[in-house]
């Protein structure tokens, strides 16, 4: 039975939400920035090894996440959530005792399996937590505790891990699996509402089909793990989330070449602040103002703060692109999530979650694999002017799938 929705926001399961995704999401910008630097200088791993010991993570997740939004309707949210954070706690100490590079690959693998399936299930509980009038406005609240640990997970992982002692790091990211576990038992997530009768197929529209939803048939096949209504929307999340990758993979390298190492610290300090100013504001202006008021500058800030890191850096020019780059990019994802919520019913809401969060993983975690092909010939800058002009390229697949209809022009209250 679901919780029942009111016009408040700041409920208190809305609350131990927040807080529950912080502890998730400090894990994992926590292994993120350290782990291919531990597979080195721990098991002497070459560097497409280690860059797989960083990455399989992810790819563990988007396996996780392609059955997450199946597995919700038959477990539910709470219940899945839970035995996802369950997993998470274990796989977190377990990188204590690893002892080869095998088993590292292999718990990676689990580990984001672990994080793809319990993060999906709260997004998609969360978003049952949020009225309808004001859902732009909360998921970008809810984004927040994620933006928060883009700038505290990586200075604690250079804090924690200070001459080579990566076990700091794994025992906090212990505790912290623990208190995502603990908070977690406490929220009541709403779960999907269920119909009594079929909902008539695409194939015929005009037969009722009325049969007990439990006996409902089920297919096999791409719609089982990605909602199609979401998914062109979601387009647009692979396309940032490609275009946000190269900052996350390779500002550090660009910024040591050209002999401004601690700017790289600077720039996700910036970028985080700058991801939470465009948090509090965003989401209020698509709410009341329809979904293009602020995708089109939300693309064309990302869009200019890559074009400041293909010029010559300076420590002024990456400041200036951590600024745009956060604003851009950081109001962008909570933008697009909610309009691929809103694209669905309520019953499919977790496949939604699901199918963009899958598209987002996709972007960030397979990104990097191939633009690092093509770094050789291009260049950190020629890198960053592609990516820029990727952004811009972006801005009309959204017009193609989503900015033309009359959803995108009025606002959700309405």
């Amino acid at each position: 039975m679901g919780i029942e929705q009111t016009s408040r926001l700041w409920t208190k399961d809305f609350i131990l939400a927040i807080v529950t995704n912080l502890f998730i999401s400090m894990v994992y910008y926590l292994l993120m920035v350290s782990m291919a630097l531990y597979a080195v200088e721990r098991f002497q791993a070459s560097d497409s090894a280690a860059g797989f010991a960083s990455s399989s993570f992810i790819i563990g997740a988007v396996v996780a996440r392609l059955f997450s939004g199946r597995l919700m309707e038959v477990v539910g949210r709470k219940r899945l959530l839970i035995v996802s954070l369950a997993a998470y706690t274990i796989l977190s100490y377990l990188y204590i005792p690893s002892g080869s590079l095998g088993l590292l690959l292999a718990l990676r693998l689990l580990h984001g399996m672990a994080f793809g399936a319990g993060s999906t299930a709260l997004a998609a509980g969360v978003q049952g937590l949020i009225p309808a009038a004001r859902r732009s406005e909360g998921t970008g609240y809810f984004g927040v505790s994620t933006t928060l640990s883009t700038a505290v997970g990586p200075f604690l992982a250079v804090l924690l891990s200070a001459g080579g002692n990566y076990d700091g790091i794994f025992w906090f990211c212990t505790v912290s699996s623990i208190a995502a576990l603990a908070v977690g038992l406490l929220v009541r997530l709403p779960e999907r509402r269920t119909t009594a009768v079929e909902i008539p197929t695409p194939e015929d529209p005009a037969a009722p089909a009325p049969v007990p939803s439990a006996k409902r048939r089920r297919r096999l096949g791409l719609t089982s793990v990605v909602d199609p209504d979401a998914l062109p929307i979601s387009l647009v999340t692979l396309l940032g989330g490609f275009a946000y990758s190269g900052i996350v993979a390779f500002l550090t390298s660009y910024t040591r070449e050209e002999g401004l190492d601690s700017a790289a610290a600077l720039f996700f300090l910036v970028y985080a602040i700058a991801v939470l100013v465009s948090r509090l504001f965003a989401g209020r202006i698509q709410d009341r103002r329809g979904d293009n008021m602020v995708i089109y500058p939300m693309l064309l800030v990302f869009a200019a703060g890559l074009a400041l890191l293909a010029f010559e850096p300076s420590f002024a020019t990456i400041v200036l692109a951590a600024a745009f780059s956060g604003l851009g990019f950081g109001g962008l994802m909570p933008a697009v999530q909610a309009i691929a919520v809103n694209s669905v019913p309520e019953a499919r809401m977790g496949m939604a979650t699901s199918t963009f969060f899958v598209m987002l993983d996709v972007g960030v975690g397979f990104g990097p694999v191939l633009l690092g092909v093509f770094l050789p010939m291009t260049g950190f800058g020629g890198m960053y002017a592609g990516l820029c002009a990727l952004v811009v390229l972006s801005i009309g697949v959204y017009v193609l799938v989503h900015g033309r209809t009359p959803a995108a022009r009025r606002p959700i209250a309405a």
